[in-house]
């Protein structure tokens, strides 16, 4: 996306341009797909990933490359919240302890002083 003048147009092309490989291969396999599965994985797969990347593309000019590299990360944490909230489910010990540690070393990150060139 960074090289791209409109990163947005650039990554809904790349969707597109996956949907017939998506299709040879679904065909080509003999795996059979109704249409509420294809409706689903369109709505999640295309329209939410879709809106993602409009948020991210339009919050990424106002970021540091350091601090966009290192926010990044916290796209998986975001995804086991959303996914608890929606399935209602609770996530376990041990993959809040991960999320803590994961959201603690992005703040950590993003909030610490550069060391001075050629002091390591």
């Amino acid at each position: 996306g960074r090289a791209a003048s409109d990163p947005l147009a650039a990554t809904s092309a790349n969707f597109l341009l996956c949907l017939p490989i998506l299709l040879v291969l679904l065909v080509g396999t003999g795996l059979r797909f109704g249409l509420i599965g294809v409706g689903l994985g369109i709505v999640c797969g295309g329209l939410t990933s879709g809106l993602g990347y409009a948020l991210w593309y339009s919050v990424l000019p106002r970021l540091d490359q350091s601090v966009a590299a290192v926010v990044q990360l916290s796209v998986p944490i975001i995804a086991i919240l959303a996914g608890a909230l929606l399935l209602g489910e609770m996530p376990s010990v041990l993959t809040l302890a991960a999320a803590a540690l994961v959201v603690g070393g992005i703040f950590w990150a993003v909030t610490g002083r550069a060391v001075p060139a050629g002091r390591s």
